[in-house]
C-alpha cells in the first residue's frame, strides 16, 4: 500500500507558485494525480489551457480564478472544476498564501498564450 508521508513529497516551483505533489506515478498513482498548491499573496499566474480535468479545492485564503474568461472569487470550502481544453487563469489578489488541493488525471498538460506546452512533472 503506497503511503506518501508529507516529508517524502516532491516541490516544484512554477511561476511564482509552489506544487507539492504526493500522488504522481514515481509514487505509485496509476490513474490520478493529487498536489498541494501554494499561491503566494500578490501572484498572478498565465493563463493557460488544460488538456485533462482539474479538480481545483481552496483549503485556506481566497483567489481570483477565471475559466475561459469567467472570473469568479473563491474562497475556503470552494470547488473549481476545470473542464478538458478550458482557459485557466488564477490570482492571488491578498495579502496571505492560499493553498489548494489539485486532483486531475495522470498525463495533464498546459498551454500557455504563446503556445509554449508545459508537462507538470507532479502530474505525469
Amino acid at each position: 500500500m503506497p503511503v506518501i508521508r508529507s516529508a517524502e513529497a516532491t516541490t516544484h516551483e512554477l511561476h511564482g507558485a509552489r506544487f507539492v505533489a504526493y500522488a504522481t506515478p514515481r509514487t505509485g498513482s496509476k490513474e490520478l494525480c493529487a498536489w498541494r498548491g501554494e499561491i503566494p499573496a500578490g501572484t498572478k499566474a498565465p493563463a493557460h489551457t488544460v488538456t485533462r480535468e482539474e479538480i481545483f479545492h481552496l483549503l485556506v485564503g481566497e483567489l481570483l480564478m477565471t475559466v475561459d474568461g469567467c472570473t469568479e472569487r473563491v474562497r475556503a470550502g470552494d470547488t473549481v472544476i476545470v473542464n478538458p481544453g478550458a482557459t485557466l487563469a488564477v490570482e492571488n489578489p491578498t495579502d496571505h498564501t492560499a493553498l489548494s488541493w489539485v486532483t486531475t488525471s495522470i498525463g495533464l498538460a498546459a498551454e500557455l498564450a504563446d503556445g509554449t506546452r508545459v508537462m507538470p512533472p507532479w502530474a505525469n
